[in-house]
């Protein structure tokens, strides 16, 4: 039996009502499913899914949440298949009426990495998404940090403590006595608890066996906001859809796992900055999800957003081998170093997105094996460095200098094996045994490199190609160990190709969603800057929560766009068109490529495949009437449209409460805010560039679309 711990009261966020709910927004999801509606006045909602074998079953009350005069539904455990969901409104303790959804579809999480070797299954989930058998779940709101209570077993002769917060509660499980799997769900935004460890939330089971626990955000606004976790003595741990930001704890990490882990799996975050250390190198925080002696690692699906350092991976000196890790479908977007930075492990790299990062992508030190397989690099300075070797001690220069270059601090190489990897744009890359190299994206002769002492990596042309022996570091001669085609050590997958590995890390990296904070970097800046994005800072900073409502920024400005409820005001408003290889985009689009550009593979070219850069597609409305340029809603008579003479679109109504413009190739219209004329809220898109613009606008009506032309 599920042992539910209800911490957050729901019973007085609702007021009264007989209609009909009217779902706004439903939507299956990765293992969950989502609803909004708009509040009909009811005393509650109930909430019931059905599918896969499962009808009527009733959705925990944390789940179900209000944000002003809207509520929304995360059901989540739920396996792969098509469910229904029905809100049922309630009145006087009876429920009065009620609506179900269209049939929606959910999709498994892709179990793939170290983490699920030997038969392991991280996390208080079962393999298929639903929850294991004896589960406790816990809820963590704001409100409920400090008093969330749960009896927990303490002693070998079931002596029950009753433990207070969440820190409290973590550390009477560390006993080892509770075998209960354990999920921890948090719900929006979330600062420090009263009870920390030094500033974090640690979780520490002493390397006791036989205990499992998921640590989870609900829904796309799930934040710790101010600390992190910290993982030491544990196995069989999961963090999923977590936004982690302004980490100000002595670790200083967003996530770190310190020492003897083993079987964790983390992904589906959002790593954003943490306050400055005291190092130089510490300005955006120190590192976002780092790993050190642990073993059996998977980190997929992770968002990290401007890190300094992302993934420091570390042994200390003179550790042996058996270390195992996986990082697959991360998106690097513009963080600017360790993707990961490897010392000692054996490290599975693959179908990861680095997407304008400042100073290197992946880094090999200290007799560590590297396999990166099917990445995709977009200007990507130095996509592959080894220590002390290749572009690490010429740093794009003409002459071999390790005592003035060197980006490791004169760690002694690895080895990094290369296989089907894209890269485009500016950066440097020197192959093993290549007689010509690629110097800042451009194709050079290798004049006086040796390029079989001074290479970044040695590129196969099948993925089980073995590298030799002979292959050695030039610093401390270290080999590959060939860990990868081990079939008694490697797990079994399927790598994407490098643009299918695109489109899934844009479609489904970070939280649900996409998460609440988004953010648009200015890639002819941002991609070259190491220095802190202060605009992003300001944000971050400025952080209190998003009461349900989507808030974007971009690196022009600080100012909430257009998605957010209430838009800023401008006198005039600015227009920029981002390109959607800079952010999630809403429209169905090939992977763009650059004129220098290359597939790091056993042939010369690549076919470039068409992928969608999102999870939805922006089409027109069938059924709206086309007058000229303008489209009226017969649904909601009331007009919202585009005035070719003077270049503005016009919207008639109050109604609309999230707007978007894309263009036809998917490129995302930013704009500065609304002018309000009259009855009417205009914005300007003089400096808009000709071309057929789809517009997005959210109604107490649902999600509709237009389109118009900009001549």
């Amino acid at each position: 039996m599920k042992h539910v711990v209800s911490v957050f009261a729901c019973a007085g966020f609702f007021a009264v009502a007989n209609a009909q709910v009217s779902l706004q927004i439903a939507s299956g999801a990765l293992e969950s499913a989502y609803a909004e509606w708009a509040s009909d006045g009811s005393d509650s909602y109930n909430v019931y899914y059905s599918g896969a074998g499962a009808s009527d079953v009733k959705v925990d009350a944390p789940l179900i949440r209000k944000y002003d005069s809207k509520y929304r539904v995360d059901v989540v455990g739920l396996k792969a298949g098509s469910y229904t969901l029905k809100v049922a409104s309630v009145k006087g303790g009876k429920e009065t009426a009620s609506t179900t959804s269209k049939s929606l579809t959910v999709k498994a999480h892709d179990r793939a990495g170290f983490a699920f070797s030997n038969g392991h299954v991280p996390g208080a989930y079962n393999a298929d998404g639903t929850l294991k058998s004896g589960a406790v779940v816990l809820y963590i709101s704001e409100s409920t940090k400090n008093t969330v209570k749960l009896d927990v077993v303490t002693s070998n002769k079931g002596v029950v403590t009753e433990s207070v917060g969440l820190q409290n509660i973590l550390t009477s499980f560390k006993k080892g006595y509770d075998k209960r799997p354990l999920v921890i769900r948090l719900l929006g935004n979330v600062t420090d608890p009263e009870v920390t460890d030094k500033g974090d939330i640690t979780i520490d089971m002493g390397k006791k066996e036989g205990l499992s626990m998921t640590v989870e955000g609900i829904g796309n606004d799930a934040t710790a906001n101010g600390w992190g976790f910290r993982v030491k003595g544990t196995q069989d741990l999961e963090i999923r859809n977590i936004g982690i930001m302004n980490v100000d704890s002595d670790e200083g990490d967003n996530i770190t796992l310190q020492q003897d882990n083993q079987y964790i799996w983390v992904h589906n975050n959002d790593f954003f900055y943490g306050h400055a250390g005291s190092d130089k190198d510490q300005v955006k925080g120190d590192g976002a999800l780092d790993c050190k002696l642990s073993t059996y690692v998977t980190f997929s699906y992770n968002h990290f957003w401007d890190n300094g350092k992302s993934n420091l991976l570390g042994l200390k000196e003179g550790a042996d081998g058996g270390y195992y890790i996986t990082y697959h479908h991360n998106w690097y977007d513009h963080s600017d170093s360790r993707h990961p930075r490897v010392r000692y492990y054996s490290a599975h790299v693959y179908n990861n997105y680095y997407d304008g990062n400042a100073k290197y992508g992946a880094g090999s030190t200290l007799g560590s094996s590297v396999f990166m397989e099917a990445n995709y690099f977009r200007n990507c300075k130095y996509p592959m460095m080894t220590s002390l070797q290749g572009t690490d001690v010429y740093a794009s220069g003409t002459k071999r200098d390790p005592t003035n270059n060197g980006t490791f601090s004169k760690e002694a190489g690895g080895t990094i094996k290369a296989y089907n990897n894209y890269m485009e744009g500016s950066y440097t890359f020197i192959p093993y045994g290549a007689s010509k190299y690629t110097l800042k994206g451009k194709e050079t002769a290798i004049g006086d490199i040796d390029s079989k002492v001074d290479f970044d990596a040695y590129v196969v042309t099948s993925r089980n190609d073995q590298v030799p022996s002979s292959v050695k570091s030039y610093s401390g001669e270290n080999t590959y160990n060939n860990f990868d085609t081990d079939k008694s050590i490697m797990y079994s997958y399927t790598a994407d190709s490098p643009e299918q590995a695109v489109a899934n890390v844009l479609a489904y990296a970070g939280r649900l969603q996409g998460g609440d904070f988004k953010w648009t970097f200015d890639n002819s800046v941002d991609d070259a800057s190491s220095d802190v994005n202060q605009a992003l800072k300001d944000a971050l900073m400025a952080y209190k929560g998003s009461n349900g409502e989507v808030m974007e920024y971009s690196s022009s400005s600080s100012v909430i766009q257009s998605s957010s409820s209430e838009s800023p005001k401008s006198s005039s408003s600015s227009v920029k068109v981002e390109s959607s290889s800079s952010a999630k985009s809403s429209s169905s689009s090939e992977t763009p490529k650059s004129s220098s550009s290359s597939v790091v593979s056993s042939s010369s070219e690549k076919t470039q495949s068409s992928s969608s850069s999102s999870s939805e597609k922006v089409e027109s409305s069938s059924s709206s009437e086309t007058i000229g340029f303008a489209k009226v809603m017969p649904a909601m008579s009331r007009e919202i449209f585009y005035d070719s003479r003077s270049a503005c679109l016009v919207i008639g109504t109050s109604d609309v409460t999230r707007l978007d413009i894309v263009g036809i190739d998917g490129s995302r219209v930013n704009f500065a805010g609304y002018t309000n004329v009259g009855y009417a809220r205009v914005v300007d898109l003089s400096m808009l560039r000709a071309g057929v613009y789809i517009v997005r606008f959210k109604t107490s009506l649902g999600l509709q679309t237009m389109k118009f032309v900009k001549n």
